[in-house]
């Protein structure tokens, strides 16, 4: 026979320490779940991370792909009736899991996790050349890639996105770059 459920709500409130996210307004309506571009990816969906916050299953949430697949597009926080920060949450998981050192269900996602947050730290803002560059060799899929011929295809794909000037050539330096910075400091 199974035991019964015990809520532990420190968990929730060590979250909302790093928030505000009013999670504990979510009444599980599953908006955040139906409209989430990449729940085929996840092991638990968005709303039933935000229960297991609120229930103090702390283990549960750390340890689920959830968060590291959450492509933090804020749909789910954009549908919410409660004004529950969802993605923000997820991003507060993310790093809570990474300062306790928890294995990553895929540790590609870390590992982009982390260089997306050093590009960051770097300009500013985002620079999704050298973003992807630096991916690829940290990760070890550079060679990989090159002996598939799949590079060519990505090499391509950001050819054409530096013709249509969707991408730029050399990254713009964000005037708030330090305090951006100071803010993402480890």
């Amino acid at each position: 026979m199974e035991s019964a459920l015990k809520p532990d709500f420190q968990f929730l409130d060590e979250v909302e320490s790093h928030g505000p996210f009013e999670a504990a307004a979510c009444y599980q309506c599953r908006k955040c779940t139906n409209g989430c571009p990449v729940t085929f990816a996840m092991d638990l969906y968005p709303d039933q991370v935000i229960r297991k916050v609120i229930l103090g299953q702390k283990d549960d949430v750390l340890r689920c792909s959830t968060i590291w697949v959450c492509a933090t597009c804020e749909t789910c926080t954009t549908r919410c009736p409660n004004d529950v920060k969802i993605a923000e949450i997820m991003d507060c998981l993310k790093e809570m899991a990474a300062r306790q050192n928890i294995p990553v269900p895929q540790p590609q996602a870390r590992i982009l996790h982390q260089t997306f947050l050093k590009n960051i730290r770097r300009h500013g803002r985002v620079f999704e050349g050298e973003l992807m560059a630096e991916y690829l060799i940290t990760s070890g899929q550079l060679m990989p890639k090159f002996k598939d011929g799949t590079l060519m295809d990505d090499m391509k794909l950001g050819i054409n996105l530096l013709r249509k000037g969707k991408m730029p050539v050399i990254p713009k330096i964000h005037k708030g770059r330090k305090f951006v910075s100071e803010i993402l400091k480890d």
